[in-house]
């Protein structure tokens, strides 16, 4: 099997796991290798468009607890979403695959501003888009984000790269006999309460018949494994079929 399963893909990606080993800031070897990896799922036809988050910069509900307001909180967040952005698109165009940053904050010259048409144009014509500054509203996770670009960008897919391998009915750093599902519908996870992502993007995801594909970022090769339709992680799906 040597077939992308999908044509256009929205990649999510944690700001943590950007950070590596580090806990904090952007390891240069986790860049490369994500780098690297988009550039053979590129190289094979696929379109590509990237959400970052930024919690190895700024997490906003942790700054509510310092005396920041939510609404701050979330803001700088969304800048540090910009930053994580900025730094994979500049790798990306580095290492010869053209990519551009989109923002949901006007904040040009640094990025565009966003503009969905525009966007798709850019991915049909080969280009990565990566989409810095959340939605640019407070009061919503950059999972959200994923979901609502992915309906107007059109994915087919979001894969979704986690520092783990799929989605459990458990913690399995907790509990060591946690089930990992190969496949599961947005009813029962939230009905089961499953802390995949906030209960907006999974709606979202739902009502639009939008895949996810849960997978884990750190094990070399596996963004073109999803790419690829391999077992490797937890397929969520509207319904059951």
């Amino acid at each position: 099997m040597n077939e992308a399963k999908f044509k256009r893909v929205l990649l999510k990606l944690s700001g943590e796991a950007l950070s590596g080993k580090d806990g904090r800031g952007i390891n240069a070897e986790v860049l490369q290798n994500i780098v690297d990896e988009v550039a053979q799922v590129t190289a094979m036809g696929v379109e590509v468009a990237i959400v970052v988050g930024g919690g190895n910069i700024w997490r906003g509900l942790g700054g509510t607890k310092n005396g920041i307001s939510r609404t701050t909180g979330d803001s700088m967040g969304m800048l540090a979403t910009v930053i994580n952005s900025l730094a994979i698109s500049d790798a990306l165009n580095a290492d010869g695959v053209k990519a551009r940053v989109m923002t949901a904050i006007n904040m040009e010259p640094v990025a565009e501003f966003y503009a969905a048409p525009k966007a798709r144009r850019e991915l049909e014509k080969g280009e990565v888009v990566v989409f810095g500054g959340g939605i640019g509203n407070p009061y919503f996770s950059t999972d959200t984000t994923a979901a609502l670009r992915a309906a107007e960008i059109g994915a087919d897919v979001i894969l979704m790269a986690k520092n783990i391998d799929g989605v459990y009915d458990s913690d399995p750093k907790v509990n060591p006999n946690a089930k990992r599902f190969d496949a599961i519908t947005y009813g029962e996870i939230l009905a089961k309460g499953l802390k995949v992502m906030d209960a907006t993007a999974a709606s979202l995801c739902r009502d639009n018949n939008i895949a996810i594909f849960v997978f884990d970022m750190l094990t070399k090769g596996n963004i073109k494994k999803a790419v690829m339709g391999e077992n490797i992680g937890t397929y969520i799906r509207s319904e059951e079929k």
